[in-house]
């Protein structure tokens, strides 16, 4: 590792940063392990597969930077393009909800940096960060496939499988997905529209109409300029009709915009601490979880007779009424 000085501030290197779409990964292990609780009754599930997700990183890419980016509130420009952007979306259960506390304890304990921001969505934070560490390499944890469009040549998605571990995306596997490169993939998902986001998509036209319009075109926008390329008169005419709601889409997909917080250029910033394992493993005992308790003590037997600075908690953990917050 090296580091640079550069005008606009400190840049990380030739480095690995994992981000963590953090709901994207708190929903899938909250819905994947249905029905977990402890003898007292509360809910675990979701607090269980954070932990495995983090140890299972660890394992398969060790990194010293990194960070869990969460939503807070809906995204603010958005809104302003489509006032109903995701009114779709349902309440958060309150059996996640009420685990939510604990999670980000375990991440803080764990030494993961959290990064929120009012009216900001975690994707178009991670978008800046992948744009603003240009000389890293990034690995985005999620299921979400907004994010292939951020592909690259130094940038990968790590999708969890439903077996543990984790596929990693590259522009080859976004091809053999979704049939169109990571460059076209704003404008598939203008085509098709995102129900999960409440963006509505041009009627009939699904995942193979809308890769094999783009054969033709090298965006949406050239649709506009060259129509008579879709042979297909109905198809045309629906696509023309439609072609404003087209080019919304496309400004409602695409992710990234400056960093919220300047002072998250700060590379240190992102420094994955030494987790803290005896108030994780406090944690775990509470809360009846073996498997991690293993897994903690593996961890604390690699650490034996090192001294180490453990990492800090942004708020106060207490063992007791975990639930009580």
């Amino acid at each position: 590792m090296r580091w640079i000085f550069a005008l606009q501030g400190w840049e990380l290197v030739d480095i690995s940063v994992i981000l963590i779409d953090s709901y994207s990964q708190i929903y899938r292990g909250f819905y994947a392990i249905p029905g977990l609780r402890n003898s007292l009754g509360q809910p675990t599930n979701a607090i269980f597969a954070v932990a495995r997700l983090l140890f299972q990183l660890r394992r398969q890419f060790p990194s010293d930077y990194g960070g869990f980016v969460f939503d807070l509130g809906r995204s603010a420009h958005r809104l302003e393009l489509l006032p109903q952007y995701k009114a779709n979306r349902p309440p958060m259960p309150d059996d996640l909800s009420v685990q939510l506390p604990v999670i980000r304890k375990w991440i803080a304990l764990s030494g993961w940096p959290i990064f929120e921001s009012e009216g900001w969505e975690a994707d178009d934070i991670i978008a800046s960060f992948t744009s603003e560490l240009s000389d890293s390499k990034i690995r985005i944890v999620t299921s979400d496939k907004d994010f292939a469009q951020l592909v690259g040549e130094r940038v990968k998605m790590l999708v969890p499988e439903k077996k543990g571990g984790f596929e990693e995306w590259s522009a080859k596997q976004v091809i053999a997905k979704f049939a169109v490169p990571p460059e076209k993939i704003g404008d598939y998902l203008s085509l098709m529209g995102d129900s999960s986001d409440n963006i509505p998509g041009i009627e009939g036209i699904g995942p193979k109409t809308a890769a094999k319009i783009l054969e033709k075109f090298s965006s949406v926008e050239e649709i506009g300029t060259n129509p008579e390329r879709i042979e297909n008169v109905k198809l045309r005419e629906k696509i023309m009709a439609g072609f404003n709601k087209i080019i919304l889409n496309k400004k409602l997909i695409r992710l990234g915009g400056p960093l919220p917080d300047k002072d998250w250029k700060n590379p240190a910033l992102l420094k994955i601490g030494i987790p803290d394992w005896d108030a994780l493993e406090r944690i775990a005992k509470e809360l009846e979880m073996p498997s991690i308790l293993k897994e903690i003590g593996i961890e604390k037997e690699k650490a034996s007779g090192m001294i180490e600075r453990k990492a800090p908690a942004p708020e106060k953990f207490e063992t007791p009424d975990l639930f009580e917050l």
